[in-house]
């Protein structure tokens, strides 16, 4: 099947099997590895993209699902060579271990910045909660949230 994805600002046509995910194609079709698989089910976070400006799960959509939608990766947050600020935020905090979560958890505080530019303690947790990080770095993703956010307002 023939979907037309708005990826990153860039149409992109791509032709896909029914049902495919559209982590499938970002990752295999267009080269966009940022999201991550991680369970499958929409349980961990790894594999988040902004869906018009709402985090995702995008092993949970469908490729033809998200065609209409805007999609911004990880990779489509940073603005040529300058990264967004929660991007930069991240790095400040070392708030990363392995990074297997890290694009997803990005991904989570870029939403919440963008609808809340000065969230409280408890919005920038719930926010993250639905990322999953084995290697426990969820204080410094909440103090990276939360220095990014006087950046981003």
């Amino acid at each position: 099947m023939k979907v037309t994805l708005r990826v990153n600002g860039s149409a992109r046509d791509v032709d896909v099997p029914p049902r495919t995910t559209l982590l499938t194609v970002l990752r295999d079709d267009l080269g966009l590895t940022g999201a991550k698989f991680g369970c499958g089910q929409g349980q961990c976070g790894a594999c988040y993209v902004l869906a018009d400006g709402r985090a995702v799960a995008s092993c949970l959509l469908a490729a033809d699902q998200a065609a209409g939608l805007e999609i911004t990766t990880v990779e489509g947050l940073a603005q040529g060579d300058r990264l967004h600020p929660v991007q930069e935020a991240f790095i400040a905090e070392d708030a990363m271990q392995c990074g297997y979560c890290t694009s997803g958890m990005i991904i989570s505080a870029a939403a919440l910045l963008a609808r809340d530019p000065r969230p409280t303690d408890a919005a920038v947790r719930d926010a993250l909660a639905p990322n999953l990080c084995r290697c426990g770095v969820y204080v410094r993703a909440i103090r990276a949230t939360k220095g990014a956010a006087g950046v981003t307002a």
